[in-house]
C-alpha cells in the first residue's frame, strides 16, 4: 500500500505565525537580509566575524541557518511591464518598453538568473510536547474536548511566548552583526515549506520584503 506524501512532512501544522512539528516542538522562521561581505573593508570584516563569533557564543540553544538559490521567476515582472506598455501613450516610450521586455525574455533564458533567501529558524521543544499532553490527559482522566482545547491553548501561549524570548535573543545579535531579519507570518510560512516540498515550482522563496 503506498503511503501518503504527508507522512513524511514533519510539520503538523502552522498557526500563529508559530510552526508545530508532529513531535509538539515548535519553530520560528526569520527572514535574513544579506550583506557583501566581499565589499567590506579589512577592519568591517574582522568586526562583523568577531560580532558573529560572539553572537554564536551567547546562545544556549540550537540556530539552524538555512540558505536557499532558486531559479527567479520573472513573468509577474514581464507581466508589469506590459501593463505599463498598455498605458503608455509616448510611442517612442512603447517601441523602448518592447525591447526592454524582450531583452529580459532573451536574458532570462540564456542565463540562470538566481534568487538567494537566508533564513534562522529558531527551535523550542516543550518539556512535554503538545502532541503528548493530550495523551497524558486522556491516560489520567477523562476530559471533556473544550477543556482540552482551553488546555491546549494555554501551553501553547506559553511555549510561543518562550520560543519569541528566543527570536528576540536572535535578531538582536543578527543586528549587532548588521543584518536585519523579520519573522515570518503564518501565510509567508506556508508558501516556504510548500516551495520547499515542491522543488520543481519556480519563483523566490518567499515574496515578502523585510519590515522595517
Amino acid at each position: 500500500m503506498s503511503q501518503s506524501t504527508q507522512q513524511f512532512i514533519p510539520i503538523r501544522e502552522i498557526r500563529n505565525d508559530v510552526v508545530i512539528l508532529k513531535n509538539g516542538e515548535l519553530r520560528s522562521v526569520l527572514l535574513c537580509a544579506s550583506i557583501n561581505f566581499e565589499l567590506k573593508g579589512a577592519d568591517e570584516q574582522t568586526a562583523i566575524i568577531m560580532q558573529y563569533q560572539n553572537f554564536l557564543n551567547s546562545l544556549d540553544f540550537s540556530v539552524q541557518l538555512y540558505a536557499q538559490s532558486r531559479r527567479l521567476d520573472i513573468r509577474p515582472y514581464i507581466v508589469r511591464i506590459e501593463e505599463r506598455l498598455r498605458e503608455q501613450t509616448n510611442e517612442l516610450l512603447k517601441v523602448q518598453t518592447r525591447e526592454y521586455i524582450q531583452f529580459i525574455k532573451t536574458f532570462t533564458e540564456l542565463n540562470n538568473v538566481m534568487s538567494k533567501s537566508f533564513f534562522a529558524i529558531i527551535p523550542y521543544a516543550p518539556a512535554i510536547g503538545i502532541s503528548k499532553r493530550g495523551f497524558f490527559s486522556d491516560l489520567f482522566g477523562k476530559k471533556s474536548q473544550a477543556v482540552k482545547t482551553e488546555e491546549d491553548s494555554v501551553h501553547f501561549r506559553a511555549d510561543k511566548a518562550a520560543l519569541e524570548q528566543r527570536r528576540d535573543v536572535v535578531l538582536s545579535g543578527l543586528s549587532r552583526i548588521g543584518i536585519r531579519g523579520a519573522q515570518l507570518t503564518t501565510e509567508e510560512l506556508i508558501e516556504l515549506y510548500y516551495k520547499i516540498f515542491n522543488p520543481g515550482e519556480l519563483g523566490q522563496v518567499v515574496s515578502p520584503s523585510l519590515r522595517a
